[in-house]
C-alpha cells in the first residue's frame, strides 16, 4: 500500500476510533440523566453494536497502519514520542476491554427492567459509575495519542 492511502487510512480509523467513543460515551450519558429507560436501552443497545461495527476494527487498523507508516516514513519504534504512543494506546485499551463488558452488562440490565417495567438495579448504576471513570484516562489518552502523532515531538 503506497504511502497516502496508508496515512490516509491511518487517520480515517483514528478519526472512527475517537469519534465513536466520544459520541457513545455523550449519547449514554445524556439518554441516562433523561432517565427514560426504554431511551437507555436502546442507546445501550446501540452503543455495544458501534463498538463491534466501528470501534473493534480500528482498534485493530490503528497499530497496523501505524506501524507500517513507521516503516514507510523510517521512523524507529522505539523514538520516544511513538513509544509514548504506545504506552497510552495499552493504557487506553486496557480501560476500554472492561467498558465494552460493562456495557454489554448494562444493556442486558436496561433491556431487563424495560421489558419487565422496572427500575435500574444497583449493579447497573455501579456498572455505569465504572464505566463513567474508565472512559476519562481512555480519553485523555486518545487526545493524547492524536496530538503525539500530529506533532511528533522531540524529547
Amino acid at each position: 500500500m503506497d504511502y497516502f492511502s496508508l496515512k490516509s487510512l491511518h487517520i480515517l480509523s483514528s478519526i472512527l476510533l475517537f469519534g465513536t467513543g466520544l459520541g457513545s460515551a455523550f449519547y449514554k450519558y445524556f439518554s441516562a440523566r433523561i432517565g427514560n429507560l426504554a431511551a437507555i436501552a436502546v442507546t445501550n443497545r446501540l452503543v455495544v453494536a458501534a463498538d463491534w461495527v466501528f470501534t473493534a476494527p480500528t482498534v485493530i487498523i490503528q497499530p497496523i497502519t501505524g506501524i507500517l507508516l513507521l516503516q514507510k516514513m523510517g521512523i524507529a519504534w522505539q523514538t520516544p514520542w511513538v513509544l509514548l504512543s504506545l504506552v497510552l494506546y495499552v493504557l487506553a485499551g486496557s480501560c476500554w476491554l472492561p467498558v465494552v463488558c460493562l456495557q454489554i452488562r448494562m444493556r442486558d440490565l436496561s433491556a431487563q427492567a424495560d421489558e419487565n417495567n422496572e427500575n435500574l438495579s444497583e449493579a447497573y448504576h455501579r456498572y455505569k459509575r465504572i464505566w463513567f471513570w474508565l472512559g476519562v484516562p481512555a480519553f485523555v489518552c486518545m487526545v493524547s495519542i492524536v496530538g503525539l502523532m500530529v506533532f511528533k515531538p522531540d524529547f
